[in-house]
């Protein structure tokens, strides 16, 4: 029999469906199994046996314990919320606002936005393990970061603030400011991967859309906020999700759970500690995306 033709909608869904296909497979045989057993660990009392390892049911009290007990757990989890809501909005901002400059015509495009990416290769993982092993000798560039750091310690942030304080803004906006203006290394060394994005995102944008709104008189301004904002919030919203997880994933809560299994060896309290960790940004990635995703424009 000659099947019926497929639908335009069931094309597309078979479509995603390719394509995150991939992901399900490695999830189902690579990363479910551990995620079930760490769900056991947290609800145990793990103990290291000759043989292997014993577990004995002790309900929710490794919750408890890392929520009540430890005495550094839940203050170090209020920073990283606290230093994610910091660092977001400062490194989308400068990210879109680097891509911008990189989207235009000039000479050494190329490199400059290669230059802008090269902070995310310097810290990855591949770079430390080969730092770490001796494979590479950065001793110039230690020296140099020596230096740029003994510089942004010197910095007067005073009279910045005093500087922002006499021009009339609130004192909130210029402590953020200073802020900002003392973080911006690691600002741009988080900021690579969404400047890929949105210089993507930018690349996408029809240039007959610039010249109608040229003839029509518009200004660039004009043209950023109701073409090339409209056009671009979707990646907003990705690189917002992203900048979040890539935040907690490096962030002081990761080695704390890390210590608690490893080095005090207690691999119940640390499952409890991943759990707690992982439905606390769950919430936060659910609230965000749940409020953005309202405010994008799709075309």
């Amino acid at each position: 029999m000659r099947m019926a033709p497929l639908s335009l909608a069931r094309k597309r869904s078979l479509l995603g469906l390719a394509f995150i296909a991939p992901w399900l497979l490695g999830f189902a045989f690579l990363f479910a199994a551990p995620l079930l057993q760490s769900i056991r660990f947290s609800l145990s009392k793990l103990t290291v046996e000759p043989g292997g390892y014993a577990l004995q049911s002790v309900g929710l009290d490794n919750f408890r314990n890392a929520l009540f007990v430890d005495a550094s757990f839940n203050r170090i989890l209020t920073q990283s919320v606290a230093e994610m809501a910091l660092n977001v909005p400062m490194i989308l901002f400068f990210s879109l606002f680097s891509a911008t400059l990189l989207n235009q015509r000039f000479r050494g495009r190329a490199l400059a936005r290669a230059v802008f990416f090269l902070p995310v290769i310097l810290a990855s993982s591949a770079i430390s393990a080969a730092e770490a092993s001796g494979l590479i000798n950065l001793v110039g560039d230690a020296t140099a970061v020596n230096e740029m750091a003994g510089s942004s310690s010197s910095y007067n942030a005073m009279s910045m603030v005093m500087l922002l304080g006499d021009a009339g803004l609130p004192d909130a906006f210029a402590d953020y400011i200073v802020s900002a203006i003392l973080r911006i290394y690691d600002i741009i060394t988080s900021s690579g991967v969404q400047i890929l994005i949105f210089l993507a995102a930018l690349q996408s944008v029809p240039s007959a859309m610039y010249e109608v709104a040229k003839m029509e008189g518009a200004t660039a301004y004009e043209s950023f906020w109701k073409i090339t904002f409209p056009l671009v919030s979707p990646l907003i919203l990705t690189n917002v999700i992203y900048t979040i997880i890539d935040s907690f994933s490096g962030s002081a809560v990761t080695d704390t759970i890390f210590k608690t299994a490893f080095t005090t060896q207690n691999f119940g309290l640390s499952a409890a500690m991943s759990w707690i960790y992982t439905v606390i940004v769950g919430i936060i990635l659910a609230v965000i995306g749940w409020t953005l995703s309202r405010k994008v424009h799709y075309d």
